[in-house]
């Protein structure tokens, strides 16, 4: 059985030496200078650390820490390359479907195909694809290389597989004499079902973070409970036992929030960045309302609890008075969510919207105008507005771009920025608009189509989020509760016998209140760290957590409200 594990284990650990080594191939700076400018430093701080730590004759407490923080250097020298790798890759996978999209609408125009590439090296949002685009477009236009030849060339230096089989594959059918236009059109199939098989995949990766997730919150809050009740056996003191607990709590809900956006699909929803025109600017003043209110509901609750008031502090229960406050937070939250199934509602219109422009303006060799003059009276549901705003900007005849840049921003939606602007400049470049029309509409409803089993996975996540809230205040009250029937039993006992209760329990530093309130603090925390791993989840807006962060507020404090009145009532 060792022997089994350890040969586990070693290919493990060659595959990570080996990913190690590839990546300082596909560094920018050559080894060797890399070497001498990093590397060396990094091995000569260590040895100096380490000679220090003997010549210095240091205790072993001490010459230890100091020479693992020798190595940390050296291991992050080694390691970086690996990260910049690794982040470059993710980023081309991100991106990699609307790249090759907008690529395929380039090459259906007339430009030159170096000039789709320069083109593409020019968007900056495209991030490490850009500048793999600006790399073939100087081999071409400073080395004087056919495209085939630069693409082949940088295919071996790409990190990511998915691109260099891409460039691998258009070098040689390029090469062979094929149009571009053509193979990308060919390679449209073949990408659409690439990303869909690779959103399908990370939604399932999300499912089984859930299930993680619900077993560590779960033994969490086991913990928590036991660590409002042993104090009163051990001795310990509760505020240090409890903070720690609260601690663990709140890194492994950190742990989460950052996994969570590694491994969600990266493909948000809301226009970015957001414009005066932008949906958005309707929610301002919810928003500013729901703070001030927020703040003033503050003001009056401490003043109740604070006995400021005639009201008396015990009017509702303590739990109560922590939800009071963030509930005006609803009003922005809920403006917020109305106007995001607006922009959900103008993507689902939007395909047959591109679709049909596309159609009309390829049979009536008419300008856009002309054409949206009959369309603005169809029906594209929430996006029917927006066209006809579109059309009477057009019909000004002064900057038609600007006209579809501020109906992207009208309609608040990535989508429709990103396929509008690709549609745009394909019929400003000579393209057949129904072809383009095709194309985009294609790609974009499969886009929407793995978005709905996001919206499923998203909502599967939401019930595990309120059980588990439920769950664990239900949990640490029960342990509060019992805790303070505990105080009361050897209150009673201390009068008759002081000795043997000190003998048995503990209880001189043990503050029922203050105990309460560092429970209510893991509800708000608890409320604020979930709702934002729901956000993460569907890419929604952050103002569109409110509402959850309400809810799992008032979830947690009515949790706790009844528990203690009802576990008071039956012990």
């Amino acid at each position: 059985m060792a022997a089994e594990g350890e040969g586990a284990e070693l290919p493990d650990l060659r595959e990570l030496v080996a990913s190690v080594a590839t990546a300082f191939r596909y560094m920018e700076m050559p080894v060797e200078r890399y070497a001498l400018l990093v590397l060396a430093p990094s091995v000569l701080f260590g040895l100096v650390l380490g000679g220090a730590a003997v010549a210095l004759d240091l205790p072993a407490f001490l010459a230890a820490p100091l020479g693992v923080l020798g190595l940390v250097p050296l291991l992050g020298a080694l390691v970086y390359p690996k990260v910049v790798a690794d982040r470059r890759r993710r980023e081309i996978r991100e991106q990699f479907h609307l790249f090759l999209t907008h690529i395929t609408v380039l090459s259906l125009t007339n430009i030159e195909r170096v000039e789709v590439f320069r083109t593409l090296a020019q968007v900056e949002e495209y991030g490490a694809l850009a500048e793999e685009m600006g790399r073939i477009t100087a081999l071409v236009d400073t080395w004087n290389q056919s495209l085939d030849d630069a693409c082949r060339r940088r295919s071996k230096r790409v990190p990511s597989e998915l691109l260099g089989d891409f460039l691998e594959r258009l070098a040689y059918t390029v090469g062979a004499g094929q149009s571009l236009s053509d193979f990308l059109v060919d390679e449209q199939e073949s990408n659409i079902q690439e990303f869909v098989i690779r959103y399908e995949s990370d939604l399932s990766k999300l499912d089984v973070l859930q299930e993680l997730y619900l077993s560590l919150m779960l033994s969490t809050t086991f913990i928590l409970v036991f660590a409002t009740v042993l104090p009163l056996l051990l001795g310990v003191p509760p505020t240090l036992l409890v903070g720690g607990v609260i601690v663990m709590f709140a890194l492994v809900q950190v742990g989460f929030l950052f996994v969570i956006h590694t491994v969600a699909p990266r493909d948000p929803v809301w226009l970015d960045p957001e414009t005066d025109h932008s949906p958005m600017h309707r929610v301002w003043l919810p928003l500013v309302v729901g703070v001030a209110l927020s703040v003033v509901a503050t003001v009056a609750v401490a003043a109740v609890g604070l006995g400021f008031t005639p009201l008396a502090p015990d009017t509702l229960p303590r739990p109560i008075y922590l939800a009071i406050p963030t509930t005006p937070l609803l009003l922005p939250g809920l403006a917020m969510r109305r106007e995001e199934r607006k922009v959900t509602d103008r993507d689902a219109g939007f395909p047959s919207f591109i679709r049909a422009l596309g159609g009309v303006e390829s049979v009536k060799q008419t300008s856009t105008a002309n054409v949206l003059e009959t369309l603005r009276t169809k029906d594209f549901g929430a996006l029917t507005p927006n066209v006809n705003n579109l059309y009477k900007r057009l019909r000004t005849r002064i900057d038609a771009e600007g006209a579809w840049t501020l109906f992207a921003a009208e309609t608040g939606s990535y989508l429709i920025q990103k396929f509008g602007d690709m549609y745009v400049v394909g019929r400003r470049m000579g393209g057949d608009p129904r072809r383009l029309g095709q194309v985009i509409s294609t790609n974009i409803n499969e886009v929407l189509r793995v978005r709905e089993q996001r919206q499923q996975a998203s909502t599967t996540f939401i019930g595990v989020v309120y059980g588990i809230t439920a769950a664990s205040m239900f949990s640490a009250f029960i342990g509060l509760e019992i805790a303070g029937q505990m105080l009361t039993i050897t209150s009673e006992i201390a009068s008759q016998n002081g000795e043997f209760v000190d003998s048995l329990f503990s209880t001189g530093n043990y503050d029922i209140e203050v105990m309460e309130f560092l429970l209510l603090c893991v509800v708000l925390l608890n409320a604020l760290l979930s709702s934002l791993m729901i956000r993460l989840t569907d890419r929604g807006h952050f103002v569109n957590a409110l509402p959850h962060f309400v809810g799992l507020t008032w979830a947690g404090t009515v949790v706790a409200a009844v528990t203690q009145r009802v576990v008071a009532g039956l012990i």
